[in-house]
C-alpha cells in the first residue's frame, strides 16, 4: 500500500478535498462562547484516536485537536449524516472510472473483534462466552472494501452473508448503469449453508463457498487471502482492536472511517 507517513492523523488537502463537501453545515451556537474547533482539526483527533487508540479524554489538546468530547460530538454527528458512507461511495467511484474494482469475485469474512459490552455485542464461542462483537467485511478481487459491518459475537457468520451483499452500493462513474454485484462470492465453511446459496443464487451471483466435512484443498485460499490482508489493515486501526464504545453508532463510526482510509489508500495509487 506504500510508505504511511510518519503522523498519520494529519488530513492531507486532497483528502481534505474530498471530506469537507459532505460535512453537514454547524448547528448555531446557543450561546457565545470559545470559537468552534475547525472540522478538519476535529477531523484530525479523530484520526488520532482511531489510529493510536487512546480514549478521548486523553486527547493531547496540545496538538490543536480540540476538546476529546468535541471530537466524540463531530464523529457522531457525522456518522449520523452519513458522512462515511458517502465519502466510501466516492471512493469506489474513483476506482471504478480508473478501472480498478474486480468485480468478477467479492470475499467475505467474519472474525471476532474482540471483548466489549452494548449494543451488537454477544456471548462470544471462541473467548468462554465473554461478551465481543464481529466484523464482516466484503471485499472485491484486489481486497479493496466494499461493505462492512457490526454484529455481536455470536451471530452465526452465513446470518450476514446476504445484508452484506445488499450493503454493497451501487457504483457509477463509466457509461451505462451503475454497477452493484460481483459476478461470484466467496466463502469459507462458516458460510456453507445451501439455503443462502439459494439465495445468493436469486441476486445473481454465483456462490463459490467451501463445504463442511469435505478435505482441505477446494484452492479458495489463492482468492481469500485478499479478504484476511484488509482485516489486517483495518485491525492496523488500534481502536478497532478492542471496542471500548458502548455505543454500537461510534464503533460503527470509527470502522466506517477506516474503511474510508483503507480505500483511499487504493485510489492513492492511482497518481
Amino acid at each position: 500500500m506504500g510508505k504511511r507517513q510518519s503522523r498519520p492523523w494529519i488530513v492531507s488537502d486532497e483528502l481534505w478535498s474530498l471530506v469537507e463537501p459532505l460535512l453537514p453545515d454547524p448547528a448555531p451556537k446557543r450561546v457565545e462562547g470559545r470559537p468552534r474547533v475547525p472540522d478538519r482539526q476535529a477531523l484530525c483527533g479523530i484520526l488520532f484516536v482511531l489510529h493510536t487508540g487512546i480514549q478521548w479524554e486523553y486527547l493531547p489538546q496540545e496538538l490543536g485537536f480540540g476538546s476529546g468530547m468535541t471530537c466524540w460530538r463531530r464523529l457522531a454527528a457525522w456518522n449520523e449524516a452519513g458522512v462515511w458512507d458517502q465519502l466510501h461511495l466516492v471512493l469506489l467511484k474513483k476506482l471504478r472510472v480508473a478501472r480498478k474494482l474486480d468485480w468478477s469475485r467479492a470475499v467475505i469474512d467474519s472474525p471476532c473483534q474482540g471483548r466489549s459490552a452494548g449494543p451488537k455485542s454477544g456471548p462470544s464461542p471462541v473467548d468462554r462466552a465473554r461478551p465481543g462483537s464481529k466484523h464482516h467485511l466484503i471485499v472485491d478481487g484486489q481486497g479493496i472494501p466494499l461493505a462492512v459491518s457490526l454484529t455481536g459475537g455470536n451471530r452465526n457468520d452465513v446470518t450476514q452473508l446476504m445484508p452484506l451483499l445488499n450493503k454493497i452500493p451501487s457504483v457509477a462513474g463509466l457509461v451505462g448503469r451503475p454497477h452493484r454485484r460481483p459476478d461470484s462470492v466467496l466463502a469459507d465453511r462458516g458460510y456453507d449453508h445451501d439455503k443462502y446459496r439459494r439465495l445468493v443464487w436469486a441476486l445473481g451471483v454465483k456462490p463459490v463457498i467451501a463445504r463442511r466435512g469435505v478435505p482441505h484443498g477446494s484452492g479458495l485460499g489463492l482468492y481469500r487471502w485478499v479478504v484476511e490482508r484488509t482485516i489486517a489493515w483495518l485491525h492496523g486501526f488500534r481502536r478497532l482492536r478492542i471496542r471500548w464504545e458502548r455505543r454500537d453508532d461510534i464503533h460503527e463510526a470509527f470502522l466506517g472511517l477506516a474503511t474510508c482510509l483503507i480505500t483511499h489508500r487504493h485510489v492513492q495509487r492511482l497518481c
